[in-house]
């Protein structure tokens, strides 16, 4: 029972470590290419006829596919029906989006493994196992995988992007694409993965079904004895009641760990020719401004019309 315990912990404890890795690498690639120093790097490897970074980032592609790691199961089931049947089974599983339903169930474990590690309030979370046969709507899908996957997608994706924006003027793209395609699988799956596994999920009847479904929920107040699945804002009170019953450390490396988004700000005043090349201070704090007018702007937007 115990070894149980620890191996599941452990298990746990590897899929928030290769979720923070990739965080870290992304952070730091977008780093480097807004300091200018990959630029720098790259530019003094060629001028020296260095060519050995896309030759070992394509050996490494192949770890990345799932090669190596898809291995044991192969070799498994191998030794028990013959090698014939293991590979049909692991192209199976790869037809049946195996491989998307486990790096989605990833981020779920991850989240919630994170959120119990920081503030505590250890629960139970499904992670989908039963058999789906009935339609979910987009506002259950979001209420269930927003903070999990959909927010946490979205800024990969957005790391991604602007990732390759600014590499384009000195970095082949085959160095990108095997630099980052595990990433974009990642990012796509937690995306889109509700989605692809819902029944009726793409029907157009269903679709405008879910539009009317969501609309209604995100307008409607919430308040005592309103639940999650009626009103946006109970869903979102909810969400945030971990924080309110969290010490004053993890609030702070709350706060510490949203300081991350100052990087894409920092890209977009320094790097785009609304700075006119300046390194001003004062441009920064320009920024800053405008942000806070175009906040306020939308806010008072918002109040006019509720």
């Amino acid at each position: 029972m115990l070894s149980c315990y620890f191996t599941t912990i452990g298990f746990y404890f590897s899929s928030l470590i290769s979720v923070l890795g990739i965080y870290v690498f992304l952070y730091g690639q977008l780093y480097l290419v807004l300091s200018g120093l990959e630029k720098a790097l790259l530019i003094e490897a060629r001028m020296k006829n260095t060519e050995s970074l896309e030759t070992a980032l394509a050996s490494q592609s192949f770890i990345q596919l799932g090669l190596l790691t898809g291995l044991p199961m192969v070799m498994e089931i191998g030794l028990e029906k013959g090698f014939l049947t293991a590979l049909k089974d692991f192209v199976l599983m790869q037809l049946q989006f195996a491989a998307v339903f486990f790096t989605f169930s990833l981020g779920t474990k991850t989240h919630h493994f994170g959120r119990t590690i920081m503030y505590g309030g250890a629960k139970y979370i499904p992670t989908g196992r039963k058999v789906v046969v009935f339609h979910a709507s987009f506002t259950e899908n979001y209420r269930l995988y927003s903070r999990s996957h959909f927010v946490k997608g979205f800024e990969l994706l957005l790391l991604l992007v602007v990732y390759d924006l600014f590499r384009r003027s000195y970095q082949s793209s085959m160095a990108y694409v095997l630099i980052t395609y595990s990433v974009w699988f990642m990012t796509m799956t937690w995306l889109f993965a509700p989605f692809l596994f819902n029944p009726s999920g793409f029907d157009w009847d269903k679709i405008v079904d879910d539009w009317k479904g969501w609309n209604k929920w995100i307008k409607e107040k919430g308040g005592i004895g309103i639940q999650q699945n009626k009103s946006w804002q109970s869903w979102w009170n909810d969400e945030q009641a971990h924080l309110r019953r969290s010490g004053y450390g993890a609030r702070l490396f709350e706060i510490l760990l949203s300081i991350r988004f100052f990087l894409y700000q920092y890209g977009l005043v320094y790097h785009l020719d609304i700075s006119q090349q300046s390194k001003n201070f004062l441009v920064y704090m320009l920024s800053w401004v405008v942000i806070l007018a175009v906040f306020l702007t939308v806010k008072v937007k918002f109040i006019q019309v509720s």
